[in-house]
């Protein structure tokens, strides 16, 4: 009989503490081309905001659900980045968030360790909001074959 499959919740709800560790809400500070953000939650809620708007930097400098909700007043039209406007929910858009993860990880040996005692699991991303909504900035199947992708990248760099 083969083992159950394993499934590990990367959320703020999570029950797993690499989970928790491993969620966008938590404040991990990072640096993204020269920028200090206090977490990935502030980093996404942020580029909803065009260069000037105050919001923008506001979001950049928090996490968690005060950040979710200063993304919450945006209107979506786009996501603001280097002078440019990325189409929302665009697969530019998704690169952009993908790029502020794969730094936050790599600046933190803790997480890279977390993320690879997670090789057994498959990751899953459920808030317990139910499904995605069409707004959303990060689909969860975005953001789990994000992280899967960075995972293999580690354990890979491991067999070298």
């Amino acid at each position: 009989m083969e083992p159950a499959e394993t499934t590990l919740n990367i959320s703020s709800a999570s029950t797993d503490w690499r989970g928790l560790a491993l969620s966008n809400f938590g404040l991990s500070p990072f640096v993204l081309d020269g920028k200090l953000f206090a977490s990935v939650e502030g980093f996404i809620q942020g580029i909803k905001f065009p260069e000037g708007d105050p919001r923008r930097d506001a979001a950049f400098l928090s996490s968690g659900w005060p950040a979710k909700h200063l993304g919450d007043t945006a209107d979506r039209r786009g996501a603001y980045w280097g002078g440019a406007r990325l189409p929302y929910g665009s697969a530019d858009h998704h690169r952009l968030i993908e790029r502020a993860i794969r730094a936050r990880i790599a600046q933190s040996r803790g997480l890279q360790e977390a993320l690879k005692s997670t090789a057994d699991a498959t990751l899953i991303h459920d808030t317990g909001a139910g499904a995605d909504s069409p707004t959303t900035s990060l689909p969860a199947s975005v953001f789990c074959r994000i992280l899967t992708e960075i995972r293999a990248d580690l354990l890979a760099g491991e067999n070298r």
